[in-house]
């Protein structure tokens, strides 16, 4: 819908698609992520328990064999992640063949280190020495597993697989905006309609609104920028539903600087305002408080919960959720978390609220000098 009237097509003067619509060149050892961490451990860790059940003479003995190449395969993995994320500016300056190059010597090096590791250990426990040859075996696979990782990794970089999550990414945003633009629109008319003194202000509001929905191509956005959005939009429920509607911020500058979806925040607030206080004849408060923990931005979205609901009330679909929580997967994968429900009262007086939480990863500061 929205390519078709060319409010999604971000072309510049020049004729060429703008810098931000650019698919993201990724470096095949982009390996700082939770996500390729797990992968990478645990499908080295299922190669290993795949290669001793060929030589095991039964599952207690397969086990035993599992947890001494465990003791080897594990520390080298993870010396390999972390030396790859530490050094990666300097090896995605290295042209394909010397990336190569030194991603199996890191293997290898890798493969020496975890070994050495598990013979020091053996040794400490009263175990007899072993031959310098058993330093080659783990070397080989290091070097071998390290070869079968960076290919993976460099078609995680150039395959499809990013173009597909950047175009799934567009999809699900493209499903928030009519519903987005279509509500705010109806709020603004009927604020109109009511306090036509007011609408200067609200106009404002609803511009800066259709310009954020409208005539912004990228997919990311940072949270900050998302709570100055949802903002607006609330100033203008604000107005709509007077002292109905009571509205609570906490926010940590710091966490602003966290990136998240586009539109992400705001979908969550509207269905605070029509599920938690349009639902009450009586009204009701809604609390966006954002705080920092554990190099996470947190992100909380509560609501109050209609003890005796209108009439007109229905019952939500979780569209919208649906939706916030699959883009937050594509864009952040294990490193996003979100939860949505029901929490009640610790006592039988106290009422339910509903409360949505999110938290997506803080990339450091980098200080240019």
């Amino acid at each position: 819908m929205w390519a078709a009237t060319g409010f999604d097509q971000p072309v510049n003067t020049s004729g060429k698609l703008n810098k931000r619509a650019k698919a993201v060149s990724r470096s095949p050892f982009d390996v700082c992520h939770v996500g390729v961490v797990l992968r990478v451990v645990l499908g080295v860790q299922l190669v290993m328990a795949v290669g001793v059940a060929h030589v095991a003479t039964g599952a207690m003995d397969w086990l035993i064999r599992c947890s001494q190449a465990s003791a080897v395969a594990l520390p080298a993995s993870l010396l390999w992640l972390v030396v790859a994320c530490a050094v990666r500016p300097l090896l995605d300056r290295l042209s394909p063949v010397g990336q190569w190059l030194s991603a199996v010597a890191l293997g290898a090096m890798a493969g020496s280190y975890g070994e050495l590791q598990s013979t020091l250990l053996e040794r400490w426990l009263g175990g007899a020495p072993r031959s310098w040859w058993s330093v080659g075996p783990p070397m080989l696979t290091g070097a071998v597993l390290a070869a079968v990782a960076m290919a993976w990794l460099r078609h995680r970089a150039h395959s499809e697989l990013p173009a597909q999550a950047q175009a799934r990414l567009a999809e699900l945003q493209a499903r928030i905006r009519p519903h987005f633009l279509f509500n705010t629109l109806n709020t603004a008319i009927a604020l109109v309609q009511i306090e036509p003194a007011r609408a200067e202000a609200v106009l404002e509001d609803l511009a800066e609104l259709f310009r954020q929905a409208l005539t912004s191509p990228h997919l990311r956005a940072s949270l900050a920028e998302e709570v100055d959005l949802a903002q607006r939009y609330l100033r203008i429920e604000q107005l709509r539903f007077g002292d109905r509607l009571t509205l609570h911020w906490t926010l940590d500058e710091a966490a602003g600087r966290a990136e998240v979806p586009a539109l992400m925040l705001q979908p969550l607030v509207e269905n605070a305002v029509k599920h938690g206080v349009e639902a009450d004849p009586q009204g009701g408060w809604v609390r966006v408080s954002t705080h920092v923990k554990g190099g996470q931005a947190v992100l909380t979205v509560s609501n109050s919960m209609p003890q005796q609901p209108s009439a007109a009330s229905t019952a939500g679909h979780g569209i919208a959720l649906r939706n916030v929580r699959q883009r937050l997967r594509l864009m952040h994968d294990v490193e996003a978390g979100f939860s949505a429900g029901v929490h009640k009262g610790e006592s039988a007086g106290q009422a339910s609220v509903y409360v949505v939480r999110v938290s997506v990863p803080i990339k450091p500061v980098v200080r240019v000098r």
